[in-house]
């Protein structure tokens, strides 16, 4: 049976082709803890990105539906799903860019890209014109540990080659970087991890891959959905409003 929600649920207009819809990972897997990175001032430009009005994970229904079977399959290691971001406007990623060009603005140097020119950015495959979450069926995650969920945590600010501890009451499992650690240790195969960031890169590898996801080896916590419905589109509505829709 479909469910009607009220929470969320953007259509965006497409030219020649049907109507693609992205609903909120809320309403299909609502136990997935969503800390959309984005929203806040906790990511490598320092503030709030162009289009995140609101800190919501939208995807599309087929998305949305792998990653629920994800959560489940976490579940049964009494693990879960943390998502940093999902859907992302095409006007998000002109900002990433506009930012990255701006060779004057280091302020999150230390934290993010320690070791690599912000020059290089763009050459070393950090930052792009086009991602792949602006097709809605790519998301960035990690694994949480459902015993750990009461736990106050701490660091930011800190180099993320040091992969620190995270703020909130779900931190993550330790997996060697930050998120979105722009250096060659954030390279899902990176060889020199200790034994415990080897081990649970390869088990959100091994359960993403499991339900059809396909990792960007550049970046650990990087997922698209192989068989992502609009493979060849980029889609900018902003992350804000609300629209009364079924979920298919």
């Amino acid at each position: 049976m479909r469910r009607r929600v009220l929470l969320g649920m953007w259509w965006l207009a497409a030219t020649a082709y049907a109507e693609p819809i992205f609903v909120p990972l809320r309403a299909v897997a609502p136990d997935v803890v969503q800390e959309i990175r984005y929203r806040g001032s906790d990511n490598f430009l320092g503030r709030t990105v162009t289009g995140y009005e609101q800190g919501e994970c939208l995807l599309t229904p087929s998305a949305a539906k792998a990653l629920a079977r994800v959560q489940l399959r976490a579940e049964a290691f009494g693990l879960g799903l943390k998502v940093y971001d999902c859907y992302r406007p095409q006007r998000s990623v002109d900002d990433f860019v506009a930012w990255a060009v701006d060779l004057d603005d280091t302020r999150m140097k230390r934290q993010y890209y320690p070791d690599v020119p912000k020059s290089e950015l763009f050459a070393q495959g950090y930052i792009a014109a086009r991602s792949g979450h602006s097709r809605g069926s790519t998301v960035d995650l990690t694994l949480v540990s459902a015993t750990a969920r009461q736990r106050p945590a701490s660091v930011i600010g800190e180099d993320c080659r040091r992969a620190p501890h995270e703020g909130g009451r779900y931190p993550s499992l330790t997996m060697g970087s930050g998120y979105d650690c722009f250096d060659p240790v954030s390279h899902t195969r990176y060889p020199h991890l200790d034994e415990t960031a080897r081990h649970n890169r390869l088990l959100l590898l091994l359960l993403m891959e499991s339900e059809g996801f396909s990792n960007y080896d550049k970046e650990w916590w990087h997922f698209t959905l192989v068989d992502e419905p609009y493979p060849d589109r980029y889609f900018d509505l902003p992350l804000s409003g609300s629209v009364s829709q079924e979920v298919p």
